[in-house]
């Protein structure tokens, strides 16, 4: 048997990991992450401060909506840690002007 015969096995990352399908879950899970990535970026640069205070406020309430309503352990600890990236997020935001 050649190497070209074998056939690679690449594990497909999923939230998924009961089999079955959670549509709401993971929508919310992936909307908390971009609002904490968005909060985190934003923290970087204090004239984002507006954005950057809604996105971690967002984020942090659409984490805890979609902890809430969560099916799995893999979506579960996705979502401890975009809430925390939205909450520091926010929290950096506030501190450089906050909301308005």
């Amino acid at each position: 048997m050649g190497l070209s015969a074998r056939r690679i096995h690449i594990p497909h990352p999923t939230l998924n990991t009961d089999g079955r399908r959670h549509p709401l879950a993971n929508t919310l899970t992936t909307l908390t992450v971009l609002f904490g990535l968005v909060a985190l970026f934003c923290a970087l640069d204090p004239s984002r401060h507006v954005l950057g205070s809604w996105a971690g406020m967002i984020g942090a309430i659409t984490g805890f909506s979609a902890q809430l309503i969560s099916a799995t352990t893999a979506e579960r600890a996705v979502n401890v840690i975009a809430i925390g990236g939205a909450v520091v997020g926010w929290g950096l935001n506030m501190a450089q002007g906050g909301f308005f």
